[in-house]
């Protein structure tokens, strides 16, 4: 099982790695701050849980609705590389801002240009690893890339918790030395990816952005639009998950634990189960991701202590590597070849504004009802996905065709 696992890896396109690796250190980079942000909204910019809400969901949503332009944008000009460079950089240049932040509105700027860079290099990078790699690896693909993605996103909590008792508490100091692999991240970029070739002789795509070659898309791939949509609609930002531990006495400096945990698990399911959707249909990892969630909210929900806390947010991360890999390696299979960077796009825009409205209700809802109540609407509208999901009948692998 080993063998047969390595003899994958390796089979991986070289550029593929790259591309992992780069993820890898921005993830790194982005979660030593976005780890401690909401407690630092709270805490030291007297923020509201809706304040929060909305800073996350707007940011979130920014970076998934700006993926359609790229990615169509991608097609159009038949490369790749040069918008993934272009997004990574702008993360990169966010980064001294948030230690520069004196209110919420200043936040609220470095977390949205972060995000537009996150929503310029989305769909091109993931487009770009489908023309690299063939067709029957594709889900280990996105899954070695999503793995190495959110080792970072392990990571860089884990650095912010060191930095912050090293540092005596000093958020700022944290969010300076968080530029330091965001840099690492481009260099790598710039230096080690090479274009794939069947990127960079045109397309059939006539117009950036273009109503008339999204209708082409085939039905297949609508489906996989629409339960990424509810995928998302269903869960909103981690940093709930943050302010919950928060509530039951985790310390500030100890905040990034909750994203160590979360993303540990994520990290170690993401590229098995990749490899799972390889050779079986998807649509039962889909709803056993859904209803994985169900769980995670309603262990939330009824937490009075962080040991239910703690089993809350590894199943989050439980379902995020049930779902996201294979919901990317779809959206790949359903897509024609042209138009693959569009294809992401429409997902990530649908996925985008799923994401600003879970977030900023979760926000007014747990200012106005509580935590708790929060997470038990969470769960019912996952419970309430699960059975339109299952209801609908629709096996996913109508979508490869």
């Amino acid at each position: 099982m080993v063998t047969a696992a390595g003899r994958t890896a390796v089979r991986v396109p070289r550029g593929v790695w790259v591309l992992g690796f780069v993820s890898l250190f921005m993830d790194i980079s982005s979660e030593m701050i976005h780890s401690l942000l909401p407690v630092f909204m709270v805490t030291g910019l007297g923020a509201s849980a809706f304040a929060v809400g909305l800073v996350e969901g707007i940011a979130e949503a920014t970076a998934l609705i700006v993926r359609v332009f790229s990615g169509t944008f991608s097609d159009y000009i038949g490369k790749r590389k040069p918008l993934v460079v272009a997004g990574y950089g702008l993360g990169a240049l966010s980064k001294p801002l948030f230690a520069l932040a004196m209110s919420v509105q200043w936040v609220f700027v470095a977390r949205f240009m972060d995000r537009i860079g996150k929503g310029i290099r989305g769909a091109p990078r993931d487009a770009l690893i489908a023309d690299l790699t063939p067709p029957e690896i594709r889900g280990a693909a996105y899954g070695l890339r999503q793995s190495l993605d959110t080792l970072g996103a392990f990571l860089g909590p884990l650095l912010a918790i060191a930095l912050m008792l090293l540092l005596a508490g000093d958020f700022r100091s944290v969010f300076w030395l968080a530029a330091i692999p965001a840099a690492v991240s481009v260099a790598l970029l710039v230096f080690g990816l090479q274009e794939a070739e069947r990127a960079q002789g045109g397309t059939a795509v006539g117009r950036p952005i273009h109503l008339a070659l999204v209708k082409t898309l085939p039905g297949g791939y609508w489906w996989v639009v629409f339960a990424g949509g509810v995928f998302t609609l269903a869960r909103f930002s981690e940093a709930f998950l943050l302010l919950r531990a928060q509530q039951h006495g985790l310390p500030d400096a100890y905040a990034p634990l909750v994203l160590v945990l979360m993303n540990a698990v994520f990290a170690l399911t993401a590229y098995p189960i990749g490899r799972l959707a390889d050779r079986m249909s998807p649509t039962r990892l889909l709803a056993a991701g859904l209803a994985v969630l169900v769980a995670a909210d309603v262990c939330l929900a009824v937490s009075e202590t962080l040991s239910l806390v703690t089993v809350g947010v590894a199943l989050w991360g439980l379902h995020m590597g049930m779902t996201q890999g294979v919901l990317a390696a779809l959206v790949a299979a359903s897509a024609p070849d042209a138009l693959r960077g569009t294809a992401f796009g429409v997902f990530y825009l649908a996925s985008g504004v799923a994401m600003l409205i879970a977030s900023v209700t979760a926000g007014f809802v747990w200012d106005s009802f509580g935590a708790s109540v929060t997470f038990y609407a969470g769960a019912t509208f996952a419970m309430a996905a699960l059975f339109l999901f299952m209801a609908a009948r629709l096996d996913v692998h109508e979508a490869r065709r």
